[in-house]
């Protein structure tokens, strides 16, 4: 080991979905992992993350009574994200395939590690009614999971809802309505005596995001016994003969090369919070990020260093945030903006968007109307959207909102229009025209809650159209609406076993990257709740079988005897 500090079979980098499924899946096959990262807290975007994973034709569908199919999928990719021509490499139709040919088997796969899903048979696609798209049942979440089993190994995660709170995706719909329609009251129910049970039985039951990343360091570290170095930054790929054999990594004791027999996986993120590179790729003077502070695109600029190509550098995970505040922020909004009594417009008073639409498509309508004009804009709430729906953005603090300046409050529109500093007569036509909308029920200029999408997140017992109510009734609310997003598309571009490719076109033997490191399989798009995570895992665990096997055709492991499920 002539200038190597040591030697391991796969180095992991990164300790999100990506990274955790490629330690998880090489270690399954006997590979010896280690996993290192850069921060000083694990579970990157995935512990800060909503947790659901989109799984297409994942066996939990069957349960439900919904047929799926692969070729179901990828007609519906091709309509949503465009033919893989379109969209480029990145997209390509053996990543695609690979994709959702390896979706069930990853579901099944964590189940034999004891992760319960939770089908979301509620949660539509984000474009149900283009050919493939179906109304429920493709997102999958995880059970909460009692975090003390992680001992104080807990206490160094990125976490951002206390334990204790076991929210389920699929909760946050209802608890938005929780005092105004029965099944939110339900819903609000459930997830109490959820709370309270674990309690009882002195669990501390941890939901969402953080769900997912605890329950796969759980399998990673405890279960399996794998290494997690913290605050161990990569600094370096070593690369010989246009192969990857090693790394080198910082820590506390200094710089220290690593060599690998298998091979180097990249799960570490994107550049969410590189203020240079999203000026440079994206046009942004100011990110709005609710992505890990810490991915900053270490990783993806040192593939690039060794002759990586990247692709979708000028994309991300785009959604509209309440602007920050001193005390904190931004806000991603997703439930707020599609209940009745709201609308959204731009520093002209104008509307440009359906409000309720999926949140991607919401940042890139406003990024075609122009920054300029709705970076930021406004959201506005009737008195009745306050009363009887859950503002998560208000819950952050409203108080500061108002001293700041991040929303203003006033008892008339023509007041609120003078405060919110855009032209008074345009902001009275654009108003006038969205209530004769929701007097109607049809939004003739955007098609609001035309699909299942639009009023998954609308209001039931209101009508005729669940999410347009008419802004009329003071004091009115405008909050101020901002370009953010949950973390960057574009990186690393990579093959249909996770390999990265160069520039040439040629796979770089032993580098493999998956998650927001490498380029989006789903291109400029979001097909449905998940599809972040349920790529990230999948393409993380094909890292892991392919560096284990060098196999084109990486085989499914092996079913894991009882005791092994916990």
């Amino acid at each position: 080991m002539a200038g190597w500090d040591e030697e391991v079979d796969l180095l992991v980098v990164g300790t999100g979905a990506a990274a955790m499924s490629a330690a998880i899946a090489a270690a399954d096959a006997g590979l010896d992992v280690l996993v290192v990262e850069g921060s000083d807290k694990w579970g990157g975007s995935t512990a800060m993350s909503g947790g659901g994973c989109w799984l297409p034709t994942h066996p939990g569908m069957k349960k439900i009574g919904v047929a799926d199919s692969e070729e179901k999928v990828l007609t519906y990719l091709d309509a949503c994200v465009g033919t893989p021509e379109e969209v480029g490499p990145a997209s390509s139709l053996a990543r695609r395939e690979a994709f959702v040919r390896t979706a069930p088997v990853v579901h099944s796969w964590l189940e034999g590690h004891g992760l319960e899903w939770k089908t979301a048979k509620a949660y539509p696609d984000y474009y149900p009614d283009l050919p493939g798209g179906i109304a429920g049942g493709r997102t999958v979440e995880p059970a909460p999971f009692d975090v003390k089993k992680l001992g104080d190994w807990y206490g160094h995660a990125r976490e951002t809802l206390p334990p204790g709170l076991p929210l389920f995706a699929g909760d946050t719909y209802l608890l938005a309505r929780s005092w105004s329609t029965f099944s939110g009251m339900i819903g609000g129910a459930r997830l109490v005596f959820r709370a309270l049970g674990g309690a009882v039985t002195a669990r501390k039951l941890s939901g969402l995001g953080m769900s997912l990343a605890a329950r796969l360091m759980y399998i990673a570290k405890v279960q399996q016994g794998t290494e997690v170095r913290l605050s161990t930054p990569l600094v370096d790929l070593v690369v010989e003969g246009g192969a990857c054999v090693g790394a080198v990594v910082a820590g506390p004791e200094g710089e220290r090369r690593i060599r690998t027999r298998r091979g180097v996986h990249l799960g570490a993120g994107g550049f969410d919070h590189n203020a240079a590179w999203r000026a440079e790729y994206q046009g942004l003077s100011d990110e709005q990020s609710s992505g890990n502070p810490a991915n900053t695109g270490g990783a993806i600029e040192i593939g690039m260093r060794h002759g990586a190509d990247v692709a979708l550098m000028d994309d991300a995970w785009w959604g509209p945030s309440v602007a920050p505040t001193s005390k904190g922020g931004p806000t991603f909004i997703v439930s707020e903006r599609s209940m009745p009594f709201s609308i959204v417009v731009d520093q002209e008073g104008s509307r440009y968007v359906n409000e309720s639409t999926s949140y991607v498509d919401f940042g890139h309508a406003m990024i075609e109307r122009g920054l300029e004009r709705t970076n930021h804009s406004w959201m506005i709430l009737d008195v009745r959207h306050r009363r009887r729906y859950l503002n998560n953005a208000f819950l952050m603090g409203s108080k500061t909102f108002f001293e700041e300046g991040v929303a203003v409050k006033a008892d008339t529109l023509e007041e609120l229009a003078e405060k919110m500093g855009v032209d008074k007569a345009t902001f009275k036509t654009t108003i006038q025209r969205f209530n004769s909308f929701a007097r109607d029920g049809v939004d003739k200029d955007f098609g609001r809650g035309h699909d299942a999408y639009d009023t998954y997140y609308g209001d039931p017992t209101h009508g005729p159209n669940p999410n347009l109510g008419e802004i009329a009734r003071g004091p009115f609310v405008a909050i101020k609406i901002v370009l953010g997003d949950l973390g960057t598309k574009g990186g690393l571009l990579t093959d249909e076993h996770a390999r990265v490719l160069s520039t040439e076109g040629e796979v770089i033997d032993g580098l493999y990257a998956a998650g927001n490191t490498s380029a989006a399989v789903c291109g400029r798009t979001y097909p449905g709740a998940g599809s972040t995570l349920g790529p990230a895992l999948v393409f993380g665990y094909l890292a892991g079988m392919h560096a284990a096997t060098r196999e084109d055709e990486a085989p499914a492991p092996e079913p894991l005897p009882d005791a092994a499920v916990a």
